[in-house]
């Protein structure tokens, strides 16, 4: 499926990649990729929307789906390029496109997510705590812990990356949407909370200057 509002680089992107054996959809709007998305085996999504900023659509897909999406955008800069993966995207690449190495990365995207649907870690297990990503229930020796929306998606970035230092940035890129615009007090109230609930102060730790890390 590609998303991108101008016609004249969707029906060069449709008619090539119909050429090379793709079966393809275009959307020229966010909101109709919001619901097409179900269809497709791979989103090929501009930035620039008319309806709703690409970033946007990018966060509302991750929110429910995790179809490979490939950023194919003009904004090259380092910070787009940057929130777009730590968006969610599964790669980014910046127009104008080489079409040789535009069809190389769909086949990576591609076959990267296929392996990891073929062994998903939607249960991650540390010492006795236990969170189901899938599901969004987190135990405690057994327990369960009630958590608030924004808690265990804060404890979720961290958990799926349990062992690894995720930046404060990071975080507060994918629970909120943009470390720039969110309020860094509120990452800290949050977790603050969550590690009061999980009663497992050993497992959180503080990275002063940096950010976290779970486990």
């Amino acid at each position: 499926m590609i998303v991108e509002d101008d016609d004249g680089v969707a029906s060069a992107l449709v008619e090539v990649l119909g050429s090379h054996g793709h079966r393809v959809t275009r959307c020229c709007l966010g909101a109709d990729a919001l619901t097409a998305h179900r269809d497709a085996d791979l989103v090929l999504l501009d930035l620039g929307l008319p309806d709703i900023e690409g970033l946007e659509v990018l966060r509302r897909l991750r929110r429910v789906s995790a179809v490979p999406v490939l950023v194919l955008t003009a904004r090259g800069d380092e910070r787009s390029v940057v929130r777009g993966l730590r968006c969610g995207a599964d790669d980014y690449v910046v127009k104008p496109i080489r079409l040789g190495e535009l069809l190389a990365r769909m086949e990576v995207v591609t076959r990267r997510s296929a392996a990891r649907g073929a062994s998903p870690q939607q249960v991650v297990r540390m010492a006795d705590v236990c969170v189901d990503l899938d599901a969004r229930t987190v135990e405690v020796a057994g327990e369960p812990v009630a958590l608030t929306t924004k808690e265990f998606e804060v404890l979720a970035v961290l958990i799926r990356r349990a062992g690894n230092a995720v930046s404060r940035q990071q975080i507060m890129d994918e629970v909120w949407g943009d470390a720039y615009l969110a309020v860094s007090r509120s990452l800290d109230v949050h977790l603050a909370t969550v590690r009061a609930k999980l009663g497992r102060p050993g497992l959180l730790h503080t990275i002063r200057g940096f950010g976290y890390r779970f486990g």
